[in-house]
């Protein structure tokens, strides 16, 4: 083992760096034999002391290496001298957070003075300890985070006054309910709403009927669909194909009921699972017109319609403004009787069906509340905000005023019976008119 021998002799009055030697596995173990010395015999000018504790330790190296008990020192590859402990000093200052513990660790202890009967543990055994600081950098994040999280909470305060809620919710899992398209398929309705669009002043092109006689038709015809007990759609759709006729083709006033008794056959037709038959129609019009009279009108008037039935009325924004405003029954009723008011009213045509649907929801809160209501959500489903609707609004305020006298009481006592809640009765909300009124 003459080899051996030379490794760990001393040269020139010095030991070998460690007083260690390699072993098969590539690890520092100490070295066995009489010629191991103490570390204060090698040359301190040429040695500097450790700059962190697990690199010196008062007990001696054991034949199982020992575990460093700190923070895991820079593995050493040159003589450590006092120019590299300070090296090494910088170093693991800047890695280490700044807390109390780590700033006594890290003062540098004179080799001079403190490595006296000390050994260097192997820098390869080390494991790190479960105790250590948490990186300054770890902290930097989790502080980044809190201040977000903080922001969030202040943007939510700011908006929970009167959020946007999703009215489709709870129904996405109803296929009737088409919630994937349902916003396109009414995206689609505000810009086909102009196809069915009737002009306002039409009467002017009609040389034997007027507005009024207009506004009698429609109200004998709210009655007749009551008495037949027709879906609501039937109703709108009649009305809105009298208008598109009668903007287009010239009507003497004996034939104005015909051409009314012929509109709501139509929209049966369109809307209704099980029609009236052309008798029913005849004798609920006193009998006034033949059958021939009936399907000769009908032929007219889909040819000069064009066959285009299908155009939105005040009836389905109504649906899904009511969804918006989280309607129960009793404001759902006091909308429709408000809307069908205007149906009478002739000077409301210039006005288009989807202003007409959310004017009258905004007045029927009105008129339950006590004072002016539109929510975030209601405007954003109509897209009408509240100071588009007061125009229209007031008009029908003051139909309600009016709504059982003179001689278009129709929807009046349609609206007074049990069945639709009493509606009529309600007061009407004066409060919209203002002082001008």
């Amino acid at each position: 083992m003459a080899g051996s021998d030379e490794n760990n002799s001393v040269v020139n009055g010095q030991s070998n760096l460690h007083g260690c030697i390699r072993d098969g596995g590539g690890k520092f173990v100490a070295a066995v034999g009489q010629n191991r010395r103490a570390l204060s015999a090698i040359n301190r000018n040429i040695i500097a002391a450790p700059p962190y504790p697990c690199a010196v330790n008062k007990r001696t190296l054991s034949e199982s290496n020992a575990i460093c008990d700190k923070n895991p020192p820079i593995p050493v590859h040159r003589p450590i001298t006092r120019k590299f402990a300070a090296e090494i000093a910088n170093k693991q200052q800047q890695l280490k957070p700044e807390t109390e513990e780590t700033k006594k660790s890290a003062q540098v202890v004179p080799i001079s003075s403190e490595l006296d009967d000390r050994t260097i543990k192997d820098v390869h055994d080390y494991k790190p300890t479960t105790e250590s600081t948490v990186p300054m950098f770890v902290q930097h994040t989790e502080a980044m985070l809190e201040e977000i999280d903080r922001m969030e909470e202040d943007e939510l305060e700011d908006v929970a006054e009167d959020p946007v809620m999703d009215i489709d919710y709870e129904e996405k899992k109803n296929p009737q309910a088409v919630v994937e398209y349902i916003d396109d398929i009414y995206n689609f309705y505000k810009k086909a709403e102009s196809s069915g669009y009737v002009p306002p002043n039409y009467m002017a092109q009609q040389f034997d009927i007027n507005e009024r006689m207009r506004g009698i038709l429609i109200d004998w015809l709210i009655e007749v669909h009551y008495k037949f007990e027709l879906m609501e759609e039937t109703l709108y759709l009649t009305v809105n194909l009298i208008d598109r006729f009668l903007t287009v083709q010239p009507v003497v006033r004996k034939k104005l009921q015909l051409v009314g008794v012929t509109a709501m056959l139509l929209a049966c037709k369109y809307e209704e699972v099980s029609v009236p038959v052309v008798e029913d129609l005849i004798l609920i019009s006193d009998k006034a017109y033949s059958r021939k009279e009936v399907l000769d009108m009908e032929k007219l008037m889909v040819n000069t319609l064009q066959f285009n039935m299908s155009v939105p009325t005040p009836y389905v924004f109504m649906r899904r403004f009511l969804k918006a405003s989280q309607s129960d029954k009793k404001l759902e009723l006091l909308s429709f009787f408000l809307i069908e008011l205007c149906l009478v009213e002739y000077e409301m045509l210039k006005f288009p069906p989807s202003l007409l649907a959310a004017a009258a929801v905004y007045t029927a809160q009105c008129t339950l509340s006590g004072f002016k209501q539109w929510s975030k959500t209601s405007e954003w489903y109509t897209s009408y905000l509240e100071e588009q609707l007061l125009e229209c609004s007031r008009l029908m305020v003051i139909f309600h005023q009016k709504a059982g006298t003179g001689k278009l009481t129709g929807v009046h006592r349609k609206y007074s019976t049990s069945k639709f809640g009493y509606a009529a009765k309600t007061r009407p909300p004066n409060f919209l008119l203002g002082a001008g009124f």
